[in-house]
């Protein structure tokens, strides 16, 4: 079957992890078990592929995730954490992997740990000896919409108040997706790669006016229009070597503009 013709389907289970074992709770927006102690809050993405049954339109019972996670990964990463608090998660993720496998093969596709908001660790059906790590930085900057080729009316009447010559600013957000051997992934590799993100592409374009600041971007000198999309595909040029030497992989990165505007490169 060609997976071009299948589906995903995602379900996101949240829940806490109480320091007394406590599993009450009925919130299953806010998270089951409910945070009745000073516990730990994670979410499960469980993403499984296939094609919907014919009578019932499902692809799967989204309680069939709830019941996995719930009454068997919460109680793999409870154990792990009374027995061994400073195991790098990563190094638990075949263990959720397999129990998954165990009882929804063959449909599981991934599973996406987010550890916190803005930080997650993902296992793919196709490559479960990696992950796919992702974290969410930011940087405020200030660019123009000009394009040199127009005149000074087409580029008012095309890029509108984003073309203003004093500019205008953008608290913009990225999330690189990098994979990585897991057994690779250590905590000093992890604050190796943040402080490669952070030297590389915020502390260069961190309030910056990008049109004059930021070569890439200055086209004084023949340099892009620093779109978002632009802007992505420079933050991706310029991170995937700096990793490489790290031994990782950057699969793609996404910028956010604005909550509403996002561009991810490569597609």
């Amino acid at each position: 079957m060609n997976p071009s013709n299948q589906h995903i389907l995602r379900r996101t289970v949240r829940f806490t992890i109480n320091t007394e074992g406590s599993t009450l709770g009925c919130n299953t927006t806010a998270g089951k078990p409910s945070m009745t102690t000073l516990g730990r809050y994670y979410e499960l993405t469980i993403a499984t592929q296939g094609n919907p049954d014919p009578n019932t339109g499902y692809l799967l019972s989204i309680q069939e995730i709830d019941t996995l996670v719930r009454n068997h990964l919460l109680p793999i990463i409870a154990d792990q954490i009374d027995s061994n608090p400073n195991q790098n998660p990563a190094a638990l993720l075949p263990k959720l992997w397999a129990k998954s496998k165990e009882l929804l093969a063959p449909t599981l596709h991934s599973i996406r740990w987010h550890l916190t908001p803005y930080h997650s660790i993902e296992m793919q059906d196709q490559s479960t000896n990696q992950i796919l790590l992702r974290q969410h930085y930011e940087f405020a900057a200030a660019h123009r919409l000009h394009a040199p080729s127009m005149s000074d009316d087409q580029n008012t009447a095309f890029f509108g108040k984003c073309n203003n010559p004093s500019g205008h600013g953008h608290n913009y957000k990225l999330q690189p997706t990098i994979k990585v051997d897991i057994e690779k992934l250590t905590p000093q590799l992890q604050i190796q790669i943040e402080q490669t993100i952070n030297d590389t592409l915020i502390t260069p374009l961190d309030h910056k006016f990008l049109n004059k600041d930021c070569p890439p971007f200055d086209q004084t000198s023949h340099g892009q229009i620093p779109s978002v999309e632009n802007i992505t595909k420079h933050c991706y040029n310029t991170l995937a070597p700096a990793l490489k030497a790290l031994d990782c992989t950057l699969e793609n990165i996404t910028v956010w503009e604005t909550d509403r505007t996002s561009a991810t490169y490569p597609a």
